[in-house]
């Protein structure tokens, strides 16, 4: 919750406060980019090795990143002095789960509950998480348009909200330091002593085959959602519609907020109709509604649509997690999490780069949602037609 929080105010300010030191669309699009990528290094990194070397130790030197990311995007204005800010630390252009934080933290929490509250548990952090997430870009909004009412200037006042996430990346750490040793991987197997960790890089054996294929179709649906990261709706508002910072906050409180709980929503659905049914069913029409946000005439029917799709938009995310992890084997399951949401980190971090020129064209910047949208919906078709016949263990029956 910590962390969502200020993932959700530097969204709503980040391609502002970058478009008020002076740098062009094209040249945020690739700084935020490089801050995907980065991000999805260090998650990559930090997760393949997490079982091994320790989870709390790996997500107290996540939260240091987070901290050193914060920092150096406040501190200076040099393109390429931010630019190494944003490799190097973590930061969420896109408002959403980024760095090693999830994939390490999903596998805490198996060790500590049982198999069978394991979608249920998913889902509650999930909404909490997407709660606290919906707040802190409310308070973004509030806090940047307050201190400019106070005569701040609007780069000192997004300055101050990076000073903010550098505080909660602390925040973080301090949280992380109160977790006991019953988060960690076992450390061998209790009937034959041997240790547990496999031989291989990536920690996956069995189950390579299944993760390469939806590894690449999650980064084709990242890739589509890398055109829409928060922080260009944010700036796509803005420019079309004028809307300020107190207003953007609210709209994104509004969104993310019923993001979160449609992840709810999406437990007894998948009960019923199945895990892939729900992800695939749920998400095409959060697609269609996508690509209707641009073609609204008045700012109140674009954020009613916006609205309507982040209503369902999130129900395949608990549905996603627990079907990656039912048709794994148990060893491989922290590795399976950690390299998806990786791919899923690389594709999104794609996206801007080819969504930041677009932007900088009036005309053309509606077509950022257009493009998402359809990206996304081929995913869902593709992953429904190739995955249909793997039912997790609960179906089978």
């Amino acid at each position: 919750m910590v962390r969502l929080f200020a993932y959700g105010f530097l969204a709503v300010v980040l391609v502002l406060y970058l478009r008020a030191l002076g740098y062009s669309e094209a040249r945020v699009g690739v700084l935020l980019a490089f801050t995907l990528l980065g991000d999805a290094a260090i998650s990559l990194t930090l997760s393949t090795r997490a079982d091994r070397l320790g989870r709390q130790r790996m997500l107290l030197l996540g939260a240091g990143l987070m901290v050193f990311g914060g920092a150096g995007m406040a501190a200076f204005d040099s393109f390429w002095l931010l630019l190494v800010a944003a490799i190097i630390g973590v930061l969420s252009p896109s408002g959403n789960e980024l760095g090693p934080f999830l994939a390490i933290e999903q596998a805490c929490l198996a060790e500590v509950i049982r198999d069978e509250d394991r979608t249920r548990v998913f889902a509650w952090s999930h909404v909490l998480g997407f709660t606290a997430n919906a707040l802190g870009a409310l308070a973004g909004g509030w806090i940047a348009n307050g201190l400019q009412q106070r005569g701040w200037t609007p780069v000192e006042s997004y300055r101050a909200l990076l000073w903010l996430y550098a505080a909660a990346g602390a925040a973080l750490a301090a949280v992380f330091s109160l977790l006991g040793r019953r988060i960690e991987a076992p450390r061998a197997d209790p009937v034959g002593g041997r240790g547990l960790m496999p031989p291989s890089w990536h920690g996956l054996h069995e189950s390579k085959g299944r993760v390469a294929k939806l590894s690449a179709l999650f980064t084709l649906d990242a890739f589509g959602g890398g055109f829409i990261v928060q922080s260009f709706v944010a700036y796509w508002f803005h420019r079309k519609f004028g809307v300020d910072l107190a207003t953007l906050g609210g709209i994104f409180f509004g969104t993310t907020l019923l993001s979160g709980l449609s992840a709810l929503a999406a437990v007894p659905l998948a009960r019923r109709f199945g895990l892939l049914n729900t992800m695939v069913f749920t998400h095409l029409p959060s697609n269609v509604l996508l690509m209707l946000v641009p073609l609204m005439p008045t700012l109140w029917s674009a954020v009613g649509v916006l609205l309507a799709r982040h209503l369902i938009s999130q129900m395949d995310v608990p549905t996603r997690q627990s079907y990656v992890n039912a048709i794994v084997p148990a060893t491989e399951r922290s590795a399976a999490n950690g390299i998806t949401t990786t791919i899923r980190q690389i594709g999104t971090a794609l996206g801007p780069l080819a969504a930041g020129p677009l932007m900088g064209i009036p005309a053309l910047a509606g077509w950022c949602f257009v493009i998402s949208g359809g990206l996304k919906s081929a995913y869902d078709l593709i992953i429904w037609r190739a995955f249909s016949h793997i039912k997790p263990p609960e179906e089978l029956s």
